[in-house]
């Protein structure tokens, strides 16, 4: 079994004043370098987030940004998300273009994102808001490829730690993901989704029912936690699933629910069994917590489905995300996909 690259959500940064740009300049070079990317590189990073939450105030009024570390076999990476919900842009390509700016786009800056970025990732739309994200590896590290599973997590409001958390895994070349919703929210559903984590990292290879029973074993003596797994194949998806965990298949037209078991992993689970369900080409997995609306379709997201990833998840939290609780979505697709060009 192979990482897929452990992720560390640092900080999410609300901007919602012009002082937000100044504050998240210094929290991206301070992250740069506490882990090690020389002085030029944090400066390149600082730069690029105090364009997009400039951006972010002057175009869209507001947003927040999410700091985060992938630590991989080459090193670590620092990502970027950078989230709003105002005007969009309606081109996107002219406005990765330096000097190049419309009232009511996000044209200044991006052309920035596009020369310093490792790689980067964009999904827009008139008057529905924009997401940008950006990988930065260090000076002299190949550049990071597109994951093609990866999660946010947010905390509730008024909270430090988030009570959710997943873990991926690549056994063979087949990706398997585990997403848990510790009970309650802050560090003592923190500490549940974070063992549910070492137990599915710590179990041997097997499908998702045998790894969700290794993470209810795991989860005893805690508070217990919502688990769900999720094995993705070409073609399909097994799934299993305690508590309320939310699975759902999308294929840009149909949306398919998977079914999670009442229970609690590391409590009363009397049902654990996985499911089969078909992948259509193109389709993604998406996963969440209940901090995350069940209502939510793409239907109304032209495009989305060739997004990366992680473009995705930040698009699914933002716009059915809820603050009365701790949130997190996790998205997979069987293969990856480019970042914007």
């Amino acid at each position: 079994m192979s990482a897929d690259g452990t992720v560390e959500d640092v900080a999410w940064l609300t901007v919602d004043h012009v002082s937000a740009t100044g504050a998240a300049r210094r929290a991206a070079a301070s992250l740069a370098a506490r882990v090690g990317m020389s002085e030029q590189r944090a400066g390149e990073i600082a730069l690029v987030v105090a364009e997009l939450t400039g951006n972010q105030i002057k175009h869209a009024g507001s947003g927040s940004a999410l700091l985060r570390v992938r630590h991989g076999a080459s090193g670590p990476v620092i990502e970027v998300v950078a989230v709003d919900s105002g005007p969009g842009m309606a081109d996107v390509a002219a406005a990765l273009t330096d000097g190049v700016s419309s009232t009511g786009t996000l044209g200044i800056g991006l052309g920035t994102l596009a020369r310093l970025a490792s790689t980067f990732d964009i999904y827009s739309r008139p008057g529905a808001g924009t997401v940008v994200t950006a990988a930065f590896a260090a000076d002299d590290v190949d550049p990071p490829g597109v994951p093609a599973a990866v999660g946010v997590t947010r905390p509730m409001t008024g909270q430090d730690v988030c009570g959710d958390a997943y873990a991926i895994r690549n056994d063979d070349g087949v990706l398997t993901v585990m997403l848990a919703d510790g009970l309650g929210h802050g560090p003592l559903a923190a500490v549940a989704s974070s063992e549910a984590v070492r137990a599915f990292r710590a179990a041997p290879a097997a499908g998702p029912a045998a790894l969700l029973t290794a993470v209810h074993r795991g989860l005893s003596g805690t508070r217990g936690a919502a688990v769900a797994v999720a094995r993705v194949e070409q073609d399909h998806v097994r799934y299993a699933g305690v508590g309320n965990i939310a699975g759902v298949v999308f294929d840009g037209v149909a949306r398919r629910g998977m079914i999670s078991h009442p229970g609690i992993a590391g409590g009363q689970a009397r049902t654990i069994r996985e499911a089969t369900y078909p992948l259509p080409r193109g389709g993604v997995v998406v996963m969440h917590s209940d901090g995350v609306t069940e209502r939510q379709t793409l239907e109304g997201y032209p495009g989305l489905l060739g997004r990366s990833s992680l473009v995705a998840a930040a698009v699914v939290l933002r716009d059915y995300g809820v603050r009365r609780d701790d949130a997190s979505v996790v998205v997979v697709r069987p293969g990856t996909v480019p970042a914007a060009a």
